[in-house]
């Protein structure tokens, strides 16, 4: 999986509405660049400040692929 996923496809791989993930990424002054998000740093973020991610989604394995 690529590191820059647009919000979309980030929204879908952790289990979230794009909404909510644009409005996330805002929040924390996470950039959306030419479209695109970093996928490491949303999913660190979403870490530390305990965010929950749905029993099929593992995080690790996200930011590892």
């Amino acid at each position: 999986m690529a590191n820059h996923l647009t919000p979309d496809q980030m929204a879908e791989a952790i289990g979230m509405r794009t909404e909510r993930l644009v409005r996330y990424c805002l929040e924390q002054s996470i950039p959306i660049y030419n479209g695109r998000v970093d996928k490491t740093l949303v999913i660190t973020s979403l870490l530390e400040t305990g965010h929950r991610f749905p029993d099929d989604t593992d995080a690790q394995e996200l930011l590892a692929a």
